[in-house]
Order: structure tokens, then C-alpha cells, then sequence
């Protein structure tokens, strides 16, 4: 089946590589859906179309080791058990790898709180700065209070007839949850949803200048923003247009440009001040970014 780039909350369920086991029907479920999965094989690879709607991913029950990247991005690895947690609210499509780990069968829960309601928990929670309320993106998180949710909320979808009363009071409760802890106030609300905030953004990069002759740690940047490693990734690029791993190499290329220009260092010294150790692969990034060699560019200076 062709992969769109966007889908719906309800269309992605076609695209996750599990069986459906149940899915949410009738009066009771009309302020949120939920579908029950099971992955069938190991491992496999599935690749996702982004979202235009939030959705909530609930792990059932299995441990597993899922890899994750955009388009041809680096593999993220993470391992996941049971009871955790992905919000994920739009972003680029991805590829999905997972591996189970556990002799327990991995079952996980699609919902999807319909907006309407959401958006009366964002006008309930943050009254007329609603209209920039946005969801974040989160991976792999733990929640012991919307767990419990969740749980019930799987209890009722077990049930032939489940209640409408005690299905709307889980999604209002739901919707309030997500509104108090993974919702920013964003002035630019279109765009916050698919790249970093702006004052993490800040941060990030000001720290990458700081320390731009380190090895690249897409952990430790991802834990500066407060987010996974792969919302980071994808968020970031989403920003600035290039991955983080090529806006450190844009870094050391200007701070090497930099010396080669207003000091008398050593090209080998200059390749270590910005943190290359190999001179002659210091010297082919640079030609490669520049289109000149270092020799070269200190001659024109």
C-alpha cells in the first residue's frame, strides 16, 4: 500500500503493522476512538505517515526495542515496556523498526480525543490563551495517573455495550490531563507543532556553539530541548532544515573558516580546536562544505 506523507488519526491505524483486535463503537464513543493491536511477527519495519491529529500510543503490554527515523535520518534506539506512553501530535513521516524483547505478546492502544473536546480542555485549562495551546510531542514516557485512565478505558472497550456516561467522564478526564502536562502556550502556533519552540531552539544551538568541538551526542542535545531523541531530531530539522548532526559539522566548518582567516594556527591545530582528530578528514568535510581546501581558503584570505 503507497504511504501518503499526512494521514488522520483514524486513517494511521492502516499503517501500524499490528492486528486489530478491537476497536471503539457506538454512542459512547463519541468524544474519543481507541483501537486495541497486536504485533504479529518479532520484528518488521513499518514506515508512518505524520499525523494531522493528535494521537495517543499506549504500550498494553510486552517489552520491545523500537528504532526510529525520518525519511534516510540515523536509526534512534530505544527499549520500551509495557505502560508507556507516545503522544505524537503531526511532524514528518518515519520509519518504525521494532524488535520484541519480552516472551509476552506486545499489545499497544491507539486514542484519539476528538478536538472539539480538546479544544475545550485547552480553553477549560488555559482560558484565552487557548487558541496557542499546543500538544507536544513525546516519546516513551511513564504516567501512572493516565495509565490508570487508559485502563479503564481499555475495560470499556472490552465490553459488548460499553457506558456512554463512564466513556465521555474518561475522555474529559483525558483531554484535561494531556491539556495540564504536555500542552506549551505557542504565540506562533502554526508552527509549533512540527519544529522546537523558539526558546528551546535557543538554547540548544547556543549550547551546540559552546561545545562545538565535542562529539556529537544526539542524547545529551535531546535532553537540553527536554524531548526524545527522535522528536528532537525530526523537530529540529523541521526548524533549521538540517539534521542536528549537520548543523554541528556547519558550526566547526564557520568557527575553522574563522581561524583560518584571523589567525596563524596550524591547519592540523585548527582541525583539533573544532574537534576533528583525523586532519585529513577535517580536510575533505571542509572542502566538501566550502568547496575549497583549508590551504586554499587561508590563501584567498
Amino acid at each position: 500500500m503507497p504511504i501518503p506523507e499526512t494521514t488522520s488519526a483514524e486513517g494511521l491505524e492502516h499503517y501500524v503493522g499490528g492486528k486489530r483486535l478491537l476497536t471503539s463503537r457506538g454512542e459512547a464513543w463519541r468524544d474519543i476512538k481507541a483501537s486495541l493491536f497486536a504485533l504479529q511477527s518479532a520484528e518488521g519495519t513499518v514506515s508512518l505517515p505524520s499525523v494531522s491529529e493528535p494521537v495517543l500510543t499506549w504500550i498494553v503490554s510486552g517489552d520491545q526495542e523500537i528504532r526510529e527515523r525520518e525519511l534516510d535520518g540515523p536509526w534512534i534506539t530505544s527499549r520500551v515496556k509495557a505502560k508507556s506512553f507516545f503522544l505524537t501530535t503531526s511532524g514528518a513521516p518515519y520509519d518504525c523498526n521494532w524488535k520484541i524483547l519480552s516472551s509476552e505478546p506486545v499489545e499497544f492502544m491507539l486514542v484519539r480525543v476528538e478536538l472539539p473536546l480538546l479544544q475545550r480542555a485547552f480553553e477549560e485549562v488555559f482560558g484565552a490563551n487557548a487558541i496557542h495551546a499546543q500538544l507536544q510531542d513525546v516519546s516513551g514516557f511513564i504516567d501512572a495517573a493516565l495509565n490508570s485512565l487508559m485502563e479503564s478505558l481499555l475495560g470499556e472497550l472490552k465490553r459488548r455495550k460499553a457506558s456512554p456516561l463512564f466513556v465521555q467522564g474518561l475522555a474529559q478526564a483525558i483531554a484535561i490531563h494531556l491539556a495540564r502536562n504536555y500542552t506549551v502556550l505557542a504565540k506562533n502556533s502554526l508552527k509549533a507543532s512540527s519544529s522546537l519552540p523558539g526558546y528551546k531552539l535557543r538554547h540548544v544551538t547556543a549550547w551546540m556553539e559552546e561545545h562545538v568541538a565535542e562529539d556529537f551526542n544526539l542524547a545529551r542535545l535531546a535532553a537540553q530541548a527536554g524531548i526524545s531523541k527522535f522528536h528532537f531530531h525530526r523537530l529540529f530539522k523541521s526548524a533549521l532544515g538540517v539534521s542536528p548532526s549537520h548543523y554541528q559539522i556547519n558550526l566547526r566548518m564557520n568557527a575553522a573558516r574563522q581561524m583560518l582567516r584571523e589567525t596563524k594556527k596550524s591547519i592540523i591545530d585548527i582541525a583539533m580546536d573544532v574537534g576533528y582528530t583525523n586532519p585529513s578528514h577535517f580536510a575533505r568535510l571542509f572542502q566538501r562544505e566550502t568547496g575549497l581546501s583549508p590551504s586554499d581558503y587561508r590563501r584567498q584570505r
